[in-house]
């Protein structure tokens, strides 16, 4: 069927950290490129994502950094997305869960579902923190797996053995809240009755998308229908999501893996305030998924069954899930830090984009796990990269600056070997086209490579440097086919290593091209004056893959992914200064308990408010007249109805609620740390 449009998406990444080189792998650079791809042919399409901000992940890091879940993802959001920008990840809007459309968006859709009657509500046992008076997710129950016997395994799977868990399952189960033993009790959510739609995604899948679909997604997919689909929850207890529309349901959110794939429509609300439905809604546009397999069930199964239930939206036509990449051999952990953060990576290879991009598409993991190394990078780079592309474009404008002034010459005479060679670089648009089209991203990358092999084979066997001295002629036409080949190539490699398509066309001096004008041999005319030549790409010494080898051990035994260092520069940026509190007040807008603080820092800074999570260990009336440390130079933020000015220092108890950083009482209001 041929499609009107494209709605093309990558799968939300979770904001409580940053992007590593398996997410990239994995789905947002295939995307990337087949985005790219399709622009380039001139197809309407739309390439969206965002951050997925809600669910038991950002609760858990927010609690490990003492901050709230809103400050968790607006950190984490800001660096994804000022790192997939400086990688070319040319999404059309990156939007996020925690946005009012997408909470608008969210609940609407499972108002839909409920007015329906789609949904059963059930009352089920599930544990609870008597001390922490609230119903544990799975990933804050921690005990002994039946199946290995590790002691510190998550109510939803075993870290160390694999195994899928439920809560019930653990040996000793424990709070990681209070570190004492839950108990069940009862509660009331909401849940989809998979099983009801068990027929209709067997036809969507099983018949109708048996060809098409990649034998990962199909075989996944299959088993699970096999097995017989179960009614799955849509909603949990927790104080961080999207809140049930429902009277009577307070306390409750939407389950993450409900909300999440709404975030695509959502996203494209964003973008086409006015035109968003024609993607959504109309049978003439294309919606494909990319991502990890880790999410193939949610993509192909659970998401259409919410789609289907509701009956105004499209179903994806393809989900292309590629497998995982390993880092050195290993399995990557961001728990260990065994990593390439693209954060650091942007840091540590400035300008260097296009290497990582080249070597993690050459390596991508389409049909089974797929390994990525630093000697692996080094060889890419230097033997391909340098050696074949970056070589047979840079000695293709040298000659030509050389031998004439830097001007296109004239194809005089065509021996057969130059029309067989022509003939071959017209074919390679729709050879490495059907590639991208089965979405194999790894062979059209190859096809793009073995176009610059042709131009160095031809380059070599003429000899032009050589030819010159008495066949000028001869060296016209050579050089004139290497300059059609480069401008070809400053096409086809775009989706690919779009920052090396951009320096080559400058280098070219040549305007933008499509998709199909890579299969003619005369976009360059006779007479074009070309740029300056630039080294597309340089050689790698070793010593900088040892750093980056250095870098991986010393993180690995360290833990946790490494954040940019702090110097005794930075720190002194800060200016903490000493306050006397002259009024607390409640704050009932706050997602968590907290005061409104307003604090007397002298004559220099004036009075200033803040918001304070302190309600566990001061009333209000043992607050006022206390003196406190803070931080009163950083940006004001909107927390509810009024504006933080300043950030108050505390310290975690053994509940890990705040307790004051107090001066001593001698110390006057407006003193500054030093």
């Amino acid at each position: 069927m041929k499609f009107k449009r494209h709605l093309i998406t990558a799968a939300l990444p979770y904001a409580n950290g940053p992007v590593h080189i398996g997410h990239l792998a994995g789905c947002y650079l295939p995307a990337d490129i087949y985005v790219r791809y399709l622009r380039s042919k001139g197809e309407e399409v739309i390439y969206v994502c965002g951050s997925d901000e809600h669910g038991v992940p950002i609760t858990i890091k927010a609690r490990q950094e003492n901050v709230s879940p809103q400050q968790v993802v607006d950190k984490y959001h800001g660096m994804m997305k000022e790192s997939f920008a400086a990688f070319g990840i040319s999404f059309d809007i990156y939007s996020r869960t925690s946005s009012t459309t997408h909470h608008r968006t969210a609940s609407d859709f499972f108002k839909v579902l409920y007015d329906k009657g789609i949904f059963a509500e059930k009352v089920t046992r599930q544990y609870f923190d008597e001390e922490q008076k609230q119903f544990l997710a799975d990933r804050y129950i921690t005990g002994t797996c039946p199946r290995c016997g590790y002691e510190n395994a998550y109510g939803d799977q075993c870290e160390k053995c694999g195994t899928s868990l439920n809560p019930t399952d653990l040996v000793n189960p424990k709070s990681a809240l209070s570190g004492k033993t839950p108990v069940l009790r009862e509660t009331r959510h909401w849940f989809l009755p998979l099983d009801q739609f068990q027929e209709k995604l067997s036809a969507y899948i099983l018949r109708d998308h048996k060809e098409d679909w990649k034998a990962n997604v199909y075989g996944q997919c299959k088993s699970w229908l096999d097995e017989g689909l179960q009614p799955r929850a849509v909603t949990r207890d927790l104080d961080w999501g999207v809140k049930v529309p429902l009277p009577g349901a307070d306390g409750k959110v939407l389950y993450v893996w409900f909300d999440a794939p709404i975030g695509y429509i959502s996203a494209t609300k964003e973008l086409l305030p006015e035109g968003w439905e024609k993607y959504w809604k109309s049978n003439e546009t294309r919606l494909l998924h990319f991502i990890g397999k880790d999410n193939i069930v949610f993509h192909c199964i659970v998401f259409p069954a919410m789609l289907m239930a509701h009956g105004d939206f499209i179903l994806p036509e393809n989900v292309p899930a590629n497998e995982f990449l390993n880092l050195e051999g290993e399995k990557i952990s961001t728990s260990r830090n065994w990593a390439v953060w693209l954060h650091e990576y942007l840091l540590d290879f400035p300008g260097k984009q296009d290497i990582l991009r080249y070597v993690l598409c050459s390596n991508m993991p389409e049909t089974k796990d797929n390994d990525f190394s630093w000697k692996d990078f080094l060889a890419k780079n230097n033997n391909e990269l340098v050696a074949i592309l970056g070589n047979f474009v840079n000695r293709t404008i040298v000659l030509t600056q050389k031998y004439f002034q830097g001007r296109v010459p004239h194809a005089e005479i065509l021996t057969s070997a130059d029309l067989h060679l022509l003939r071959e670089i017209s074919a390679y648009p729709s050879k490495i086209a059907g590639c991208l089209d089965r979405f194999r991203f790894r062979e059209a990358l190859a096809e793009v490579m073995n176009l610059a092999r042709a131009g160095n084979k031809y380059l070599a066997d003429n000899e032009p440097w050589k030819a010159i001295k008495n066949d000028e002629v001869r060296v016209k036409t050579v050089l004139n086919i290497c300059l059609q080949i480069s401008a070809n190539l400053s096409v086809l490699m775009e989706p690919f290593l779009p920052f090396t398509a951009t320096r080559l066309t400058s280098i070219l001096q040549m305007p933008a091209r499509r998709w199909a004008d890579a299969s003619r041999t005369d976009n360059l005319p006779d007479g074009h004056l070309l740029g300056e030549a630039v080294l597309l790409f340089e050689k790698l010494e070793s010593s900088i893959i040892e750093k980056q080898m250095d870098k991986l051990s010393a993180g690995k035994k360290s833990g946790g992914h490494t954040e940019p260092g702090a110097s005794i520069t930075d720190f002194q940026k800060l200016d903490i200064r000493v306050g006397k509190i002259i009024q607390a007040e409640d704050f009932p807008e706050a997602q968590k308990p907290a005061y409104k603080l307003r604090i007397d820092f002298g004559k220099e800074i004036g009075i200033r408010t803040s918001s304070a999570r302190l309600c566990a260990n001061y009333t209000k009336e043992q607050l006022k007249g206390r003196m406190i440390l803070a931080v009163v130079n950083l940006p004001p933020r909107k927390v509810g109805p009024f504006v933080s000015e300043v950030l108050t220092l505390g310290l975690p108890d053994k509940n890990n609620e705040c307790i004051l950083v107090e001066p001593e009482k001698s110390v006057e209001a407006g003193g500054r740390l030093f």
